[in-house]
């Protein structure tokens, strides 16, 4: 973990909650360095080129992501090259407030932390139109409208936190909320999730709307701006689209995932671009990627591309980096702030499946023939760390609990065979293992049921699909068959893992796993309100415990350390999903002549506005 030092917090603004409890910087994101200590002379123009993860093109346009589409592919990756949210997360590898990188100053908290002040800087739409503080409350009323059902990081703001939202003047946004609350929590997990967006979106088919001044307006607002989202063919010439407050502009987009992005000349931020051209480029297996990427030259080459975990040697024990495989490209691993871990439905239509998932013996049993150390050391090449809980193991945070550092479901069978034995299962190594005595096996379980389940995993990284073969071999010594069914990315985060109750999608799935888990962004403090509490979008496997959710909540109103670790205690035990290995998101190769690309930031961000080429 690189930690930066910090400059004096603004007066009378809230203290950012890094990951040492310090000051945000006011140094920008990605400034300086570059991908290798050699030298040279900055250059204008050029195009770089950035690899896609497999199988995840964006998808998704809309800053306003919808539940179903929300990914670090259409966020991170898209969307904040055109749009920017109302605060930048990331400074380097500290996942921090980046108040340089922002659109608006730190919040001001007053009236004993009931009043919340932004100033926004100086941004300017495409259109000639600056971004106003009426641009955030258009935002606020869609969420108000919308967000609970449809919105991907809803977490209750600002329907249950909120009592008013004023832009007082063209840069000033006043919210008052209903009572105190933490203001890190505000920051960090709150407005982070704000995209000003143009008065010339508020519109419907019909014309002009006004859902920047009247909520009950956002509803047919974000019908019409979420089927226009969905038009991908259209997003290039869309009059919508193309009013952008970001440092570049879509210029060319496929179908495939081909995206080329060219600098936006009305862009106000604090760094021009100096690229000419940034291609973000789709592949459809890791080995594709990795066939172009270490044959580089002519209009083939990728400058940041990714080395997939087969190809690399083993990670020596105390280091940061093993061996590089490529020569001209600099290796770093890039890891993200969040945690890992396939899911199980909760609320599945197939026969007795949910019945099944929720019974907590089985979920333990589960996690036991997980083993997380094996794949670590094996198709991760020792590029990984141990998902114990809801907090990240690494970067080292406050947050994480003293129990919480040591995996207390490390591979057992003996212990999954104990737990379904005395639970009433008749277990059949090599075959199929069935419930013998529904009084033991649990509510909803009939005699005679078999442990036999369907699995969707995200194709294309071998890393994923030799994690989930070891964990198929596993449970197969204890007659659990697992039936492997690799899909594309985009297809396991839509239909095949998403809370089917909230979001009215289909439920007859069992388990899921798009490989990398959940980056806590854009809800940065991990308080676990996005993604455990019962009924909200993010919570795939629709896992619902009211102790869990008043633990969550008490998080939100106090920085009492105690009060994280004793929900984090209780949830790690209680399996909402399945932990796996945190991997990194990938294993990051940077040409040497481009600079300005690391450090990388845990956030998931990046910032092609400061890469430049080098001429030695």
């Amino acid at each position: 973990m690189r930690f930066r030092k910090t400059l004096a917090c603004v007066a009378g603004a809230v203290i950012s909650a890094s990951v040492l409890a310090a000051c945000s910087t006011t140094s920008s994101s990605n400034a300086g360095g570059g991908a290798a200590a050699s030298t040279g002379t900055p250059q204008n123009g050029g195009t770089a080129t950035f690899a896609e993860l497999p199988g995840s093109p964006p998808n998704y346009i809309f800053p306003f992501t919808d539940s179903s589409y929300i990914s670090v592919s259409n966020t991170d990756l898209f969307q904040y090259m055109m749009y920017r949210p109302l605060y930048w997360f990331g400074v380097g590898a500290s996942p921090v407030l980046n108040t340089t990188d922002s659109v608006a100053n730190a919040p001001v908290f007053s009236n004993g932390g009931l009043t919340a002040t932004i100033t926004l800087k100086h941004y300017m739409w495409s259109n000639g139109q600056p971004v106003t503080a009426q641009n955030v409350i258009f935002w606020i009323n869609m969420e108000q409208a919308i967000g609970a059902t449809t919105y991907g990081a809803y977490n209750g703001f600002p329907n249950s936190v909120v009592t008013s939202a004023k832009a007082v003047n063209a840069n000033t946004v006043v919210l008052t909320m209903n009572k105190v609350y933490s203001s890190n929590w505000l920051l960090y997990n709150d407005l982070s999730q704000i995209t000003p967006m143009p008065e010339a979106w508020d519109q419907t088919a019909a014309g002009p709307s006004h859902c920047s001044t009247d909520v009950s307006d956002c509803s047919a607002v974000y019908k019409y701006l979420d089927a226009q989202s969905r038009n991908i063919s259209g997003w290039v010439s869309s009059p919508i689209w193309s009013i952008i407050d970001g440092p570049f502009k879509l210029s060319q987009f496929n179908t495939d995932g081909y995206v080329k992005f060219v600098p936006n000349p009305a862009y106000t931020g604090p760094v021009k671009p100096r690229l000419a051209v940034f291609e973000e480029l789709p592949f459809t297996t890791d080995a594709a990627e990795y066939d172009v990427l270490r044959a580089p030259g002519g209009s083939s080459q990728i400058d940041v591309g990714y080395v997939p975990q087969a190809n690399l040697t083993a990670k020596p024990a105390g280091v940061t980096v093993g061996a590089n495989p490529l020569s001209g490209y600099t290796l770093d691993p890039w890891y993200q702030w969040g945690v890992s871990f396939y899911t199980m439905n909760l609320q599945s239509t197939i026969s007795d499946h949910a019945a099944i998932f929720k019974q907590l013996y089985m979920r333990q049993a589960m996690a036991y023939l997980m083993n997380q150390a094996a794949v670590i050391a094996g198709p991760l090449r020792g590029y990984a760390f141990d998902t114990t809980g809801p907090i990240a193991t690494q970067p080292s945070s406050p947050w994480l609990s003293p129990q919480a550092k040591t995996n207390q479901f490390a591979y057992n069978p003996a212990k999954a065979k104990s737990l379904l034995t005395s639970h009433g299962w008749n277990v059949q190594p090599g075959g199929t293992t069935t419930c013998t005595n529904a009084s033991l096996c649990g509510a909803g379980i009939t005699a005679g049921t078999p442990l036999n389940f369907t699995m969707a995993y995200s194709s294309g990284q071998a890393w994923i699909g030799a994690e989930l073969t070891d964990l198929q071999s596993n449970e197969a010594q204890l007659g659990i068959k697992l039936n492997l069914k690799p899909e594309p990315f985009t297809q396991v985060v839509s239909a095949d893992s998403g809370n089917c109750k909230v979001a009215d999608l289909p439920c007859s799935w069992d388990m899921a796993d798009w490989g990398l888990g959940w980056s806590y962004a854009p809800d940065y403090l991990p308080t676990g309100e996005v993604l455990f509490e019962c009924n909200v979008p993010a919570n795939s496997g629709g896992y619902c415990n009211t102790q869990n959710d008043s633990m969550i909540k008490a998080t939100l109103t106090s920085s009492a350390q105690s009060l994280m670790f004793s929900w984090e205690n209780f949830l790690s035990a209680q399996l909402p999903v399945e932990w796996q290995p945190n991997a990194p998101y990938q294993m990051t190769e940077v040409v040497n002549n481009l600079h300005g690309v690391l450090p990388q930031e845990t956030t998931l961000n990046i910032n092609p506005e400061t890469w430049y080429y080098v001429k030695s």
